[in-house]
């Protein structure tokens, strides 16, 4: 009850700050979404693609979002889309697969952004290793005039961690990635570095998650803000 009251009171205070009449009304659409069940809940899971790990220097390549309603991934209504950058992909191409020429036919940041508040206002957002994809979702949006924007997001990864410490297992490097962490709920081997394909795998794996903390008719949204 304790960490459900401060995760909410986070949310209110930020909604009270914002200054930003797009950003309030994110804010507030989001609380009525911490009192239910995870069931219940409507949540959007989020991959990025990135030039680098630099909120500050580097930019966003891609974007997949894959919502989860009732439980189940909705697939139907997963979406990607490719950013225009400034300069080149250079070395990063090497990692995500995503070739300058593959920019042609992307879109602009601020198209992007506008996108991403309108289908992911009144979702949970669910990232794996989330601090990271929020700080270059924060770094876009007050690239597009958004003063000190600041989202929140269920991270998979923490989840994990969380689980393994309870479970006194020892955490070795790379455990915690995205690939590592759905093997130990015997979930399938996913083609990685795709946004889409990787928000996939993160809805997943929260799903197998939910499951082993009682499932997501006994979970409240709150429970899983770590």
């Amino acid at each position: 009850m304790l960490h459900h009251q401060l995760v909410k009171s986070q949310l209110c205070w930020r909604a009270f700050k914002s200054q930003n009449s797009v950003l309030k009304s994110y804010y507030q659409a989001l609380m009525p979404m911490l009192d239910k069940s995870a069931f219940d809940a409507s949540f959007m899971v989020l991959d990025l693609e990135m030039t680098g790990l630099n909120p500050s220097d580097d930019q966003i390549l891609s974007m997949g979002l894959v919502p989860i309603e009732k439980g189940q991934v909705i697939l139907k209504q997963a979406e990607h889309k490719l950013l225009k950058i400034e300069g080149s992909v250079g070395q990063s191409a090497t990692i995500h697969g995503i070739l300058d020429a593959h920019l042609h036919q992307a879109l602009p940041l601020h198209e992007v952004m506008d996108w991403f508040l309108s289908v992911t206002q009144g979702k949970v957002l669910v990232a794996h290793h989330a601090p990271l994809d929020l700080a270059f979702l924060q770094a876009a949006l007050s690239q597009e005039g958004f003063n000190k924007p600041k989202l929140m997001a269920v991270d998979t990864l923490a989840l994990e961690r969380k689980r393994l410490l309870r479970q006194h297992e020892t955490i070795k490097e790379g455990s915690l990635r995205l690939g590592a962490s759905r093997e130990r709920y015997g979930l399938p081997v996913y083609a990685a570095h795709n946004a889409l394909i990787d928000a996939l795998a993160c809805g997943e794996l929260l799903l197998a998650q939910m499951a082993t903390m009682g499932g997501a008719k006994q979970l409240k949204v709150s429970d899983l803000f770590c």
